[in-house]
């Protein structure tokens, strides 16, 4: 039987067969964002402790009450965003579920979602699963500034939803006021819903800040704000997600993954309702060691010839392998755990039409410091004859 014609181009996740390469290679793998350390003590004793308790049976289809109050809380606390736990505020199977049950809740066949290029490839995935139609709008090397002509003009009478990531996987930029108000005034203009992927909040860099667009005038009415505690607290394997909105909308978004997960990990969901409400300080302790690694990655691409731009946030930086003669990032990646013990993801698999970006990579930095060290040494060894 063949898969269903709206999935036929969607195979193995670039992630999976990367990964798969830098293990039969015992190469050092900097392609998937995933830290190799344990996240906040606190968030992992609470979880533990409350495994210890008897948390192990379903919990609420809409996620752990103390959960949805944290979440609550923290929108308050770090945005001045005001939301109702019982009803503006839905725990998710990671963001990626809270993207997916929102585009299948919201979005009718043939309906067109704007999204900004490079996407995060589930997005791809997830549009085509609602039957709906991705139009990217690219974010151009290396700069990657919004281009709100662009934004515009890709407008049309079937589009239904504006889909941002800031701060944005795979590029590192966070959206600056000027551009979010951009985006606002185009979801205002043709009373658009927008929905905004933040899991990387809290990871800003040096004067960079997130902001969400929910906090401009007229937006929290029209906006489903996505977030999740695997990237900051180091839980990726947890899968703890959330969505908040307007009520009407997280009730939609509600009925459509009351039938894909129903619930999820009560005792993961009561960690990070820990980790959401940790001080300010311990936040910008996790973001500066990240920041740290950053540092030291970029010094290390340097070594062996790559210039990255110096990400404002994330996980990730971006080099051209141009630099050092290369052609097609694809290529590159696949032979690169053999050539010199590391893995990464090239980044033209993030793009509907990859014209113009053949030989972007991206590389995570959010590994211990020593792994970091080795792989920059190993790196270098591009630059050599």
């Amino acid at each position: 039987m063949e898969l269903v014609r709206r999935m036929r181009g969607f195979g193995t996740t670039i992630f999976a067969e990367m990964s798969e390469r830098a293990t039969r290679a015992d190469a050092i793998n900097l392609g998937q964002g995933f830290p190799d350390t344990d996240g906040p003590p606190e968030v992992l004793a609470a979880a533990v402790a409350a495994i210890n308790a008897g948390a192990n049976q379903y919990p609420p289809g809409r996620g752990v009450p103390e959960l949805r109050e944290a979440v609550a809380e923290h929108q308050f606390r770090h945005y001045g965003l005001t939301h109702d736990p019982a009803t503006e505020v839905l725990v998710t199977v990671g963001a990626t579920e809270a993207i997916a049950a929102s585009l299948l809740a919201l979005c009718e066949p043939g309906d067109e979602v704007i999204a900004l290029e490079p996407t995060y490839d589930s997005y791809a995935a997830t549009i085509a699963l609602a039957g709906g139609v991705l139009v990217p709008v690219r974010l151009q090397h290396p700069d990657h500034r919004l281009d709100l002509a662009a934004l515009r003009a890709a407008v049309t009478d079937r589009t239904r939803l504006l889909l941002i990531n800031s701060p944005h996987n795979p590029t590192g930029r966070v959206l600056d006021t000027d551009e979010l108000a951009g985006i606002a005034a185009v979801a205002a203009e043709h009373d658009l819903l927008v929905m905004s992927d933040e899991v990387y909040e809290h990871l800003t860099f040096d004067d960079h800040r997130h902001v969400p667009i929910a906090t401009l005038p007229g937006m929290a009415a029209r906006t489903i704000t996505i977030s999740s505690g695997g990237k900051t607290f180091s839980t990726t394997g947890w899968k703890v997600g959330w969505a908040c909105g307007p009520a009407e909308l997280i009730t939609a978004v509600t009925t459509t993954k009351q039938f894909l997960s129903y619930t999820h990990a009560a005792p993961f969901q009561l960690g990070i309702a820990t980790g959401l409400g940790l001080p300010d300080d311990r936040l910008a302790e996790i973001r500066d060691r990240l920041q740290a690694g950053r540092d030291l990655l970029l010094a290390g691409l340097a070594g062996a010839g790559l210039t990255a731009r110096p990400s404002q946030g994330t996980y990730f930086l971006t080099v051209d392998i141009a630099e050092i003669g290369e052609t097609d990032s694809l290529a590159f990646c696949r032979a690169l755990p053999e050539r010199c013990g590391v893995a990464a993801i090239p980044s033209q698999v993030f793009y509907g039409d990859p014209t113009g970006v053949e030989t972007l990579v991206r590389f995570a930095f959010c590994k211990r410091p020593e792994v970091l060290a080795a792989g920059a040494e190993r790196l270098a060894r591009l630059a050599r004859p």
